[in-house]
């Protein structure tokens, strides 16, 4: 089964744009590797639009820029894989890709079947120049038919950045990941703004489908396809850690071959990441009192018996002890104090004891944190 939990790995559009090109996926699979992003959980490295010719060849195919990519896909996908790693490609169901490349309206089929022959292991598909009179779950459901009849096993990234009420059908088209915001940019508001939009929509996220929230951009400061200010990297690791807990796929958007080591600690860390990884794949419980677009505490359960509470601030003011609370019957636990919560903070790695009945949670600006632990008796 593809998509037990969130994929991982590295996308070309934040960061390369239409400037992608062989040397640039080839430097970034090793890089991947010699990183260590590959040994925390990263496999995909996937091309993004503009990697093919402006027009379809003779046989109608979709075929390669030769000035991009002068040995072709198959020998890209052949040394993605021979780092251990697996190999994404872009398409769109419109008659255009967003940068009026060729899509796949209406080739599915053989589009499919070019990229099983090229050894694509991941595919993103996105919403551009579709039809007026084409109806999208259609289309979407078209594609997912004809991956399953390329002969080769491909995860379905669908990007339709949430038209249609998309992640209410999404999974019959099957599809494992899907994008129900729009872009990301490289500053803070964009990336709240996109995590606050989809609180209300995980619980159609699950183990064999997830939803999206876009491309990380932790580690861009700025520079890149989508720069808009960027973020320091304090705001980049609460951006990491809240797609974590939203259990969104992990999918960088930086020049992984020039990460600094900040960024390099950010998207390694093990305990958000196992949090992202949490087999049973639930969904975050709002328990704030507050506006969720200011402050967002959360309850999540995992596997094993064991919980997440969480507490993002969106704001740019500290939030007291007075504002930044939770009753821990808001969350499920009796008021009598015959059970509390057994807490591990996750990122400093501080053993909270046991917590009955009320936890405050102070936060600075747009800080956040993270308990792990478990329902105990509190005798």
């Amino acid at each position: 089964m593809l998509a037990k939990t969130p994929p991982m790995g590295w996308n070309s559009w934040n960061t390369f744009g239409e400037n992608i090109n062989e040397k640039v996926v080839l430097e970034t699979a090793d890089a991947m590797v010699k990183t260590g992003l590959k040994d925390a959980g990263y496999e995909y490295v996937v091309i993004d639009d503009c990697w093919s010719k402006r027009e379809r060849d003779e046989n109608g195919r979709i075929a390669a820029d030769p000035v991009k990519f002068p040995h072709g896909m198959k020998f890209v996908a052949d040394y993605v894989h021979e780092k251990g790693l697996k190999f994404g490609m872009y398409s769109c169901a419109g008659t255009k890709t967003c940068a009026q490349y060729p899509g796949s309206f209406d080739h599915e089929y053989l589009d499919a079947k070019t990229f099983a022959e090229f050894g694509v292991d991941f595919l993103k598909y996105d919403f551009c120049f579709k039809p007026e009179h084409a109806k999208g779950q259609l289309l979407y459901h078209r594609m997912g038919m004809a991956l399953k009849a390329s002969g080769r096993e491909i995860l379905f990234s669908a990007c339709n950045w949430g038209c249609d009420s998309v992640e209410t059908w999404i999974r019959t088209a099957g599809a494992q990941m899907y994008r129900s915001t729009g872009d990301i940019a490289d500053n803070f508001k964009s990336m709240s703004d996109i995590a606050v939009s989809q609180l209300g929509k995980l619980a159609y996220s699950g183990v064999g489908c997830f939803n999206d929230m876009d491309m990380l951009v932790c580690g861009m400061h700025n520079q890149g396809n989508v720069a808009a200010g960027g973020m320091s990297d304090s705001e980049y690791l609460f951006h990491f850690a809240l797609w974590c807990v939203c259990q969104s796929p992990l999918m960088i958007g930086c020049d992984v071959r020039n990460m600094s080591a900040a960024t390099l600690s950010t998207l390694t860390n093990k305990e958000l990441i196992r949090i992202n990884q949490d087999e049973e794949a639930r969904p975050i419980y709002p328990v704030s009192g507050k506006p969720v677009d200011s402050l967002l505490i959360g309850f999540k359960h995992l596997a094993d018996n064991e919980y997440i509470l969480a507490a993002f601030n969106f704001t740019d003011t500290a939030i007291s002890p007075w504002n930044g609370y939770v009753n821990l019957f808001d969350i499920g636990m009796p008021v009598s104090g015959e059970l509390g919560l057994r807490l591990r903070d996750v990122m400093t790695g501080e053993d909270v004891g046991v917590v009955k009945e009320y936890l405050a949670l102070p936060l600075q600006a747009r800080d956040f944190r993270i308990y792990r632990g478990t329902a105990v008796e509190a005798n």
